[in-house]
């Protein structure tokens, strides 16, 4: 059977866990090959390819530019091309006030879901405009369309993702490449249940204020990352796509 993306490549950040892992295996069961991203390995390859996929593993922190340039060049080297890319890495740091914000837990929020965004974009859309027909999705979150207090810095990080997809899209709107970020809601990754634990109080407060009165599901999220990849989507660039259960709706 021919799938929508065979003979395709898709490079994955934050591949081992969560939106990027799910992520990660949606676009292998639809035949792209995969480039595997993250500062630590999982299962995510041994899955591709015990589905009769394609990819590789390449350890990188996206915050330095040496191994950012490396994993892209992995990717072309082992493939011949890139065509697409979900810059999904990023970590939420410590809920607290602005004025109790250290400045290195600032600078490393920011250097990982902000400056790494742009490091991938850097070195992959010049592979990118070789190809022609590419897509690159930058993983932002509702806390880069409103505010929350206490989430400062991530939420600086993640706004400063949904201008930098903006600005990158227009600079690439006649080269072939569209840039597109999906804005997560509360979804159940690693992430969330460091969070919640296992009281059902704390679940319960992040789902009680949310119309559909649930988290959302990483599977959720690689549907549109998948989507705003495929020629489905292919008037669709610059855009901030909100999957969050109609939280922001509100």
């Amino acid at each position: 059977m021919e799938y929508p993306f065979s003979g395709k490549v898709a490079l994955v950040t934050g591949a081992a866990s969560g939106i990027g892992k799910a992520t990660a295996l949606a676009f292998a069961q639809k035949g792209a090959s995969v480039v595997l991203a993250d500062i630590q390995e999982s299962d995510t390859l041994d899955l591709i390819k015990a589905g009769g996929g394609s990819g590789i593993f390449v350890h990188t922190d996206v915050s330095r530019e040496d191994q950012v340039a490396a994993m892209v060049a992995a990717a072309v080297d082992t493939y011949g091309r890139l065509d697409f890319a979900f810059n999904n890495a990023g970590i939420e740091g410590e809920a607290t006030f602005v004025e109790a914000v250290q400045e290195t837990d600032w600078m490393r929020i920011i250097d990982v879901n902000l400056k790494g965004v742009f490091l991938c974009m850097k070195h992959q859309i010049p592979v990118m405009r070789k190809t022609g027909n590419a897509a690159i999705v930058n993983c932002a979150s509702i806390a880069g369309l409103v505010g929350f207090a206490g989430l400062s810095a991530y939420g600086a990080s993640k706004h400063g993702v949904v201008g930098l997809t903006k600005a990158a899209a227009l600079e690439n709107a006649r080269k072939g490449i569209r840039v597109n970020a999906v804005c997560p809601g509360v979804i159940r990754t690693p992430m969330v249940e460091r969070f919640v634990g296992e009281d059902p109080e704390r679940e319960q407060a992040l789902v009680g204020d949310g119309p559909m009165r649930r988290l959302g599901l990483p599977e959720e999220i690689a549907k549109t990352v998948l989507f705003l990849c495929s020629e489905e989507a292919s008037f669709t660039t610059g855009q901030a796509i909100a999957v969050d259960g109609g939280w922001t709706s509100k």
